[in-house]
C-alpha cells in the first residue's frame, strides 16, 4: 500500500479510536455519581495494569497487578468520603501490604529485591492519585481537562506532521518537534479561551490564556515523562487495547500531569463555580 494511503488509513483510525474512546467520559460525565466512580476506577485499574506490564521483568508483578486493582478502589473510594485521612490510610495500609509481600518473598529468595514494592506505590501515585481529582471536578472542570490534553496532542500531531523539521527532545521522543509543540501550545490556550469565555466564571482573557498555556505544558511533560518511560525499559507502547494509539497510558499520559495542575491552580482561582 503507498505510504500516503496507510497515513490515511492511520488517520482514520486515531480518529475512530478517539471518538470511540471519547464515549466513556461522556457517558460517565452525563450521568456522574456511581456511573463517574465505576468508570474512572475501572478505567484506572487497566491504566494501571499497562503500567506495571512495563516491569514485567520484574518477579512477583503478577500479585502486586492485583494488589493495585484492589487498592485503586479502594483509594478512590476513600477520596469519595472527603476525610482526607482516610486515603492516607489506604496508602499506608498498601505499604505495608507490598512490603510485607516483599518480607515473605525475601524470607524464601534472598536474591528478591524491593523494587516490586515502589513500583506498586509509584503505579498509585501515577495512576488514580492522578485521576482522582475529576470525582470533585464539575462537568466543566472535566471537560476542560480532557479537552486541553485531548486539543494539546492531536494539534501537536497535526501540526509536527505538517511542518515539523527541527526536533525538540530526540533521545525522549524522536518524532515530536518544535512545530508540533508550538502547535499544540496555540491550539491548547485558543480551545482554554473560547471554553472558558463560554461557560466560565467571568476570568479574564489572559487569564484563560495562561490557565491554557499551563495546560498544554503540563501536557507536553506528562507525554515526554511517559515516552522517557517506555525508552527505559526497551517499550514501543505500553499497550496494543487502542487500535491507531497503542494502549490506554499511551493515551492518558498528557491527562495524568494535566489533572493535577488543574487541582492546583482552582485551589487559588476558581475557574467554574
Amino acid at each position: 500500500m503507498p505510504k500516503a494511503l496507510m497515513d490515511i488509513a492511520l488517520h482514520k483510525k486515531r480518529i475512530a479510536t478517539s471518538a470511540a474512546l471519547a464515549l466513556i467520559p461522556v457517558l460517565a460525565l452525563l450521568f456522574q455519581g456511581w456511573v463517574l466512580f465505576t468508570a474512572l476506577a475501572l478505567f484506572s485499574v487497566f491504566t494501571l495494569w499497562e503500567f506495571y506490564d512495563l516491569f514485567r521483568s520484574q518477579k512477583g508483578m503478577k500479585t502486586l497487578k492485583s494488589l493495585g486493582a484492589a487498592f485503586t478502589f479502594l483509594l478512590l473510594g476513600a477520596y469519595t468520603t472527603e476525610r482526607m485521612d482516610y486515603p492516607a490510610l489506604i496508602f499506608l495500609i498498601g505499604f505495608w501490604t507490598s512490603a510485607l509481600t516483599f518480607l515473605f518473598r525475601y524470607g524464601k529468595d534472598v536474591n528478591a529485591t524491593f523494587r516490586q514494592t515502589m513500583i506498586f506505590l509509584a503505579g498509585l501515585v501515577y495512576i488514580p492519585l492522578n485521576f482522582h481529582f475529576l470525582l470533585d471536578f464539575n462537568r466543566p472542570e472535566c471537560v476542560l481537562v480532557i479537552g486541553a490534553a485531548a486539543v494539546s496532542d492531536t494539534a501537536a500531531f497535526y501540526a509536527g506532521s505538517l511542518w515539523g523539521k527541527s526536533k525538540i527532545w530526540p533521545q525522549i521522543s524522536p518524532k515530536k518537534s518544535w512545530a508540533g509543540s508550538l502547535g499544540g501550545l496555540a491550539a491548547c490556550m485558543a480551545a482554554t479561551m473560547a471554553f472558558g469565555l463560554a461557560l466560565g466564571n467571568g476570568a479574564a482573557i489572559w487569564q484563560w490564556l495562561l490557565l491554557g498555556a499551563a495546560l498544554n505544558v503540563a501536557a507536553q511533560l506528562g507525554d515526554f515523562f511517559e515516552s522517557a518511560l517506555k525508552r527505559s525499559m526497551d517499550v514501543k507502547d505500553s499497550g496494543n487495547i487502542l487500535p491507531g494509539h497503542g494502549g490506554l497510558l499511551d493515551r492518558v499520559d498528557s491527562l495524568l500531569l494535566v489533572i493535577p495542575v488543574y487541582g492546583l491552580v482552582r485551589l487559588a482561582h476558581p475557574f467554574f463555580e
